[in-house]
């Protein structure tokens, strides 16, 4: 379910007008996250460790306004929910797109998760999944430890939606910490957004 935006009375009207224009409307943004918690609770219990912290970024982009909006045909909308669409890497080093719900409860969250992962590690070729607007692409770089990132965009195609990227996570000082990169259009979401979302994450976390 999503909701249409009043713009004559958001208070983000001429921003989303202004940013609009740019042939790059979007900003990203570099932190990194302490995940020595988490981390340690997934190896004890057996879970999947990048499914727990894709679901936790999704809890806190659910519960950050400004990361469900989304640009339909020059209007504004608000949806309910915000799914999620990661990279899936498979066994031959190439990778596919996915799309994953989101759904409260961990557990089931994962069940679901493990079946789409499966069933994209077995696939062949790059469809992008058909998920609607109410998504966030995700992809993990396990590899590298980031302190920036840019995306591959066309800039033909109408996008509104975020874009969350996590790197290699290393131990400092015994903490585990996790580069994560942000990148949103900045006619919906400003850094003060990211911040919040970031603050929620790292709790979360």
């Amino acid at each position: 379910m999503k909701r249409k935006i009043d713009l004559d009375s958001w208070s983000r009207k001429e921003h989303f007008e202004f940013f609009s224009k740019f042939e790059e409307p979007f900003h990203g943004i570099t932190l990194e996250v302490d995940c020595t918690k988490s981390y340690k609770a997934c190896k004890a219990s057996k879970d999947s460790f990048f499914l727990k912290y894709l679901h936790l970024s999704l809890t806190a982009v659910n519960a950050t306004k400004a990361f469900k909006l989304r640009i339909i045909e020059n209007e504004v909308y608000s949806f309910d929910t915000i799914n999620a669409s990661p990279t899936i890497p498979r066994p031959d080093g190439s990778f596919g797109f996915s799309y994953i719900d989101y759904l409260e409860d961990f557990e089931e969250f994962q069940r679901k998760a493990r079946k789409v992962i499966k069933e994209v590690e077995q696939s062949r070729g790059l469809d992008p999944a058909v998920s609607g607007e109410n998504v966030v692409h995700y992809s993990s770089l396990p590899w590298l430890k980031f302190t920036s990132l840019s995306h591959a965009r066309s800039y033909s195609f109408p996008d509104s939606c975020p874009k969350i990227s996590f790197g290699k996570m290393t131990e400092i000082d015994g903490r585990k910490i996790m580069p994560t990169s942000v990148h949103a259009h900045h006619g919906l979401v400003d850094g003060r957004d990211v911040g919040l979302y970031m603050e929620h994450f790292q709790d979360l976390l």
